[in-house]
């Protein structure tokens, strides 16, 4: 890590985080050693600092930070925008990543931005228990979002079979969010005034199919009418994708196709970049603030690619796969700026937040 780089980060950072000069350093110091180090694990970040200082000091400063700094819900949310230039409307993907520490459970439901060249966390709740997010859980975390953007940021909300029910669907419907999510084979819909669950539907499904049938109302809910799309995937299993506007069934199928990016997220910040995995913090609010952090750096990576590839598209192999992802890209990019003692700053200093999204703004 170069002093410059510090200090230009600490600079750009300071008007868009509440925080005083020797904790903003610090979390100028955590962002960046956790990119240089490949880890955000503290003890490595430590030795990242470019300073005679002990590491067993620096160790402790950054343990400090954690231990007392309290920034509000959200606080990274104008900062991220800011790093992706605001290109609306987007695509959301709402999606679940869990691990252990120790025997303690892990386990964050996260709403993330995807672009053509960026995948970045925007919002995340950490859950209080293991295995899936309630109906409330993501209701309270779409609201979240709606608090900041209109619904018309929206293009498509993508999800998997894990977030699907009447009330989850009614509500999307109703804030116009259209979403493209895949149901369980066992769903029951009625069609031509019969109900059947969409595995005896679709038993002669070949190819692509799409469909219009209704979900049946339940308790309080209303029925909801639904546009589906689907086909076999290997091993013959059914995938079937639910959107609330009519579509083909083709469309709505390459629509859900883009829901594979989340996942390709979760490795960015997992193995094949930050490792988050590696942190020993287990307190909610801690962990909450440490995956603030990582968006942060993640963000920076992906308009560190931007910038440095401008309008081309990086190379594909014959398997048509990219040599290098995006993040890849930009991830070596800000490492070598980071290591050869930058003239220019990464990001530049007059960064934009757009006010509704500044902190203590309201």
């Amino acid at each position: 890590m170069n002093i410059r780089a510090l200090a230009d980060l600490q600079k750009t950072l300071t008007p868009h985080v509440p925080l005083g000069k020797s904790r903003l350093e610090t979390l100028c110091m955590i962002l960046l050693g956790m990119i240089s180090a490949r880890t955000v694990n503290l003890t490595h970040i430590a030795s990242e600092r470019p300073s005679r200082a002990m590491v067993a000091s620096t160790y402790r400063r950054l343990q400090r930070f954690f231990q007392h700094v309290c920034l509000p819900e959200d606080w990274s949310v104008g900062i991220v925008i800011s790093l992706l230039g605001n290109p609306r409307p987007w695509h959301l993907c709402l999606d679940r990543t869990n691990w252990k520490i120790g025997k303690t459970d892990v386990n964050v439901l996260v709403l993330a931005v995807i672009t053509v060249k960026f995948r970045v966390p925007l919002m995340w709740t950490m859950l209080p228990h293991s295995g899936n997010s309630t109906t409330a859980q993501r209701i309270a975390l779409m609201k979240r979002y709606l608090a900041y953007f209109d619904a018309s940021t929206v293009r498509v909300l993508l999800a998997d079979r894990e977030f699907i029910g009447q009330e989850w669907f009614t509500f999307l419907v109703e804030q116009e969010i259209p979403f493209a999510i895949r149901m369980k084979e066992g769903q029951i819909v009625r069609t031509n005034g019969r109900e059947l669950n969409l595995r005896s539907l679709l038993s002669r499904c070949r190819g692509v199919r799409g469909f219009t049938a209704v979900l049946p109302g339940r308790a309080s809910h209303p029925d909801l009418e639904l546009h589906f799309g689907a086909r076999r995937i290997k091993g013959g299993e059914l995938l079937v994708v639910a959107s609330p506007y009519p579509a083909t069934g083709a469309h709505i199928l390459r629509q859900y196709k883009k829901r594979w990016l989340i996942e390709c997220l979760f490795a960015d910040s997992k193995t094949r970049g930050l490792n988050l995995e590696d942190t020993r913090l287990t307190l909610a609010s801690r962990l909450s603030l440490l995956i603030a952090i990582t968006a942060i750096a993640i963000a920076l990576i992906c308009r560190a690619a931007a910038q440095l590839m401008g309008h081309k598209y990086p190379a594909r192999k014959k398997h048509g796969y990219c040599s290098k992802s995006w993040f890849r890209t930009g991830f070596d990019e800000v490492r070598r700026w980071m290591r050869s003692g930058p003239e220019t700053p990464l990001v530049a200093r007059n960064l934009v937040v757009p006010r509704r999204l500044r902190v203590g703004v309201v």
